[in-house]
């Protein structure tokens, strides 16, 4: 149905024959230049996730879930090095294959928030203080694996809580306490509310430009799907539609990390590497990366997008 509405052509410039740049509409051009290249700017990771940038420190921040550490990379590094670890479990005994921090968030304090699948929490980095838990628990029981979060202008999080980080993920009857996947609020006073329980999957999460939407994406082979809802003036949601369902797009990967630029344009991965949509849902073409690629981030206001696919991290310029 896709290929009836969109025109297909591929921009001239491409790397190689894994890494392309698909271009499905000519409104791609306001967003990607037709000469964009994709970099690859460090590789040889487990499954790198959750990119952030830090404008203070012109670096890149991004999460390797299995080796349970943070990365960083600057301008001119030719590999990445250790920012923290452990970072996402800090026990004792062995927990998991994916037991490190997932998706990465700085708030407008340069504070570094962090989802935490083997210490099951959303915490926050404070400068020269030490890390600090926001939220570990809805109503008394523990989150399964926090995986990826959104910061609204009001310091509210937004956060999924897949089962992707425990042990034994949903089948896992020692660990696991919440019966269902939900997609959670938590107040910078650390008082949390349930959104939704309706996604079998829910992994990454964004805000549009006037924080009145909150997308999600969810990695499920059913239903690879991408959510929009509506946000109250008081943070909670009411319904949700389908902002665009990936079950006929072809390519490695499903839904997972999402962001939003400062236009609405959504940015997020799925089948192929990173999608790229207009405010209403249009797919107007995709960074083909040729394998499974799980978040994507903006960096330097905006000019460039980092991806973190599979075991490297890859850059592409922007017109923004």
């Amino acid at each position: 149905m896709m290929k009836a509405v969109f025109l297909l052509a591929l921009i001239p410039s491409l790397v190689s024959a894994q890494e392309s740049i698909e271009r499905l509409d000519p409104a791609l051009d306001a967003i990607l230049d037709p000469a964009a290249k994709i970099e690859t700017l460090c590789k040889g990771f487990d499954w790198a996730e959750g990119p952030v940038w830090d404008e203070k420190e012109k670096r890149l921040l991004f999460s390797d879930v299995p080796r349970n550490t943070i990365y960083q990379w600057k301008e001119g590094d030719t590999e990445a090095t250790v920012f923290m670890k452990p970072s996402g479990y800090t026990g004792v005994a062995p927990y998991g294959s994916e037991p490190g921090s997932n998706g990465l968030a700085m708030d407008e304090k340069g504070q570094l928030y962090c989802c935490e699948h083997g210490d099951r929490r959303v915490s926050y980095l404070t400068p020269g203080g030490g890390k600090r838990t926001l939220a570990d628990n809805f109503n008394g029981k523990r989150f399964n694996s926090p995986n990826d979060l959104a910061i609204a202008r009001n310091g509210d999080v937004y956060f999924t809580d897949p089962p992707y980080g425990m042990p034994g993920r949903e089948k896992d009857a020692q660990f696991r306490e919440l019966p269902f996947h939900g997609v959670y609020r938590v107040t910078p006073q650390g008082v949390v509310s349930l959104l939704t329980r309706d996604l079998d999957r829910p992994n990454g999460v964004a805000l549009s430009p006037d924080n009145k939407t909150l997308y999600v994406a969810q990695s499920h082979g059913p239903a690879p799907i991408i959510m929009a809802y509506p946000l109250k003036p008081d943070g909670s949601t009411e319904g949700g539609k389908v902002f665009f369902n990936c079950k006929e797009l072809k390519g490695p990967g499903s839904p997972d990390g999402i962001k939003v630029d400062a236009k609405g344009n959504v940015f997020s991965t799925g089948p192929g590497g990173c999608l790229i949509f207009n405010p209403e849902g249009m797919l107007l073409g995709r960074i083909l990366c040729g394998r499974p690629t799980a978040n994507v981030a903006f960096g330097e206001n905006g000019t460039r997008l980092y991806l973190t696919s599979d075991d490297r991290l890859l850059r592409v310029s922007l017109k923004q």
